[in-house]
């Protein structure tokens, strides 16, 4: 039907509507171009979708209605964030950079992952903690959490927001499994698919992740040293007026900014007149000496709904993390809480505040800041030796946002680390704008094993 080469344009139309499919663009039902429309759009003859329709239609995915069109027959298929994605090299996007460090064993080196290792983190008080709770009543062991969570911990976490200055009561934080759950919720309550929302660039990439899934539109702005490019912030409210905007401004992943007070109060200015909500990620707080301000202290949660966690500080195999957020919001929250998780994990809420209770968290917070100060002090002297130089000095964290030599690209030295059993993380999968070619993340903590300064060593000279 078609001619010369019109399979292969046959086999592209077919393709297009399999993408739209798996990405939700097209659900079930809906209704697919008219030939004549689909056939100017892909700038091919009529007689090529007729065959690609021909095709879809014999193998159940569209049916045709006389005098009415073509319309997708069946449910949709599974949602691929990896179609949805821009096509980056699978070996180094946000999602592989993920599996590579959660799937591989402890063999491999992962100066590129977001988390402490095992010995950085307090054991001994959550073997603890473990024997306490063995010894607790049926209930702590086997029952359904409420759906805000173990009250007693979310008084605690109350009294620990407000020493940052975040003033809310008990009933206004529901505990999550972790901040990644937070922030799912959130988008469920917050967008519908096609919403705009915005984020720092660079930023967490799983922020790209979530989105994506949740089918947003995504803009992000620079990040400078003392929080987003203000500038570039308020023109993306005025040319695109997203409804949400998501961010770290406590310790910035993954450049290790902090939020000037300047600058949050020109953000929360600039939310307010253009009606804009604000997701803070504040899962680095406890690796702060000195917090840096915090939107939600500012804003007393109205515009601003605050998150953390307890992963990257106590045990990333404990899920238990919380959101606090204004009065009025937290009804429909709960019930998508019920909807999509059920209870809140009560034997991790248990666990978590048997540790919180015991004064050796806190003295293990003074230790592991301490730690991470010397680790930041010597990976940027063993990585300046070879001209990889940090974007700033961060105050806190375990992140160091680097510059690598004029001509090196970040892409390439990962996929030549991942054949020498390192874990990388090159700066564009934090990048929407894909303008960190030339950096890349690295995790302190992770880097001042054994061998690790050696092998990256080998990596960062052959480029």
């Amino acid at each position: 039907m078609a001619g010369s080469g019109g399979g292969t344009l046959v086999q592209r139309i077919i393709d297009g509507v399999h993408r739209q499919i798996a990405s939700r663009a097209l659900q079930p039902g809906a209704k697919l171009p008219s030939i004549r429309s689909a056939a100017e759009a892909a700038q091919v003859s009529k007689s090529t979708v007729v065959e690609a329709y021909d095709r879809l239609a014999s193998e159940g995915v569209i049916l045709s209605r006389r005098g009415s069109g073509f319309f997708v027959a069946r449910q949709g298929e599974p949602l691929s964030l990896a179609d949805i994605a821009p096509r980056l090299d699978r070996a180094v996007d946000p999602l592989w950079v993920s599996r590579q460090s959660l799937e591989t064993g402890d063999d491999v080196l992962k100066p590129g992952c977001g988390w402490l290792p095992p010995d950085w983190l307090p054991k001994g008080e959550v073997r603890r903690a473990l024997r306490t709770l063995a010894r607790a009543d049926d209930g702590a062991l086997a029952d359904y959490g409420t759906p805000l969570g173990l009250l007693p911990l979310r008084q605690l976490l109350a009294r620990r927001l407000g020493e940052r200055g975040i003033h809310c009561s008990p009933s206004q934080l529901m505990l999550t499994e972790s901040g990644t759950q937070a922030i799912d919720l959130l988008c469920r309550l917050l967008i519908a698919p096609g919403d705009v929302v915005l984020v720092d660039d660079p930023c967490y990439f799983n922020f790209h992740a979530l989105l994506r899934a949740h089918r947003a539109t995504i803009i992000s702005v620079p990040m400078t040293a003392e929080g987003p490019d203000m500038a570039a912030f308020e023109q993306a409210l005025i040319d695109r007026q997203p409804r949400l905007y998501i961010t770290n401004s406590g310790v910035h992943n993954p450049t290790g900014a902090t939020l000037s007070l300047t600058t949050a109060h020109r953000l929360l200015r600039l939310a307010d007149r253009y009606d804009l909500t604000i997701i803070e990620d504040d899962i680095f707080a406890d690796l702060e000496d000195e917090p840096a301000p915090r939107l939600a202290a500012l804003d007393g949660l109205e515009r601003v709904i605050h998150i953390a966690s307890f992963s990257k500080t106590l045990s990333a195999a404990v899920r238990c993390g919380y959101i606090a957020i204004r009065s009025d919001w937290l009804d429909r929250l709960v019930d998508l809480s019920i909807a999509t998780m059920f209870g809140a994990g009560r034997l991790s809420s248990e666990l978590v505040l048997h540790v919180l209770q015991d004064g050796s968290y806190r003295r293990h917070l003074q230790g592991l800041r301490a730690r991470l100060r010397v680790a930041r002090g010597e990976t940027a002297q063993q990585l300046g030796e070879h001209g990889v130089v940090p974007w700033i000095e961060p105050r806190a964290g375990m992140f160091l946002w680097c510059r690598l030599p004029d001509g090196m690209n970040a892409a390439q030295c990962a996929r030549r680390a991942l054949d020498k059993n390192i874990v990388l993380a090159p700066g564009n999968v934090f990048s929407l704008a894909q303008s960190a070619t030339g950096f890349m993340r690295f995790n302190v903590a992770q880097c001042v094993g054994p061998g690790v300064f050696d092998l990256l060593r080998e990596v960062l000279v052959q480029d």
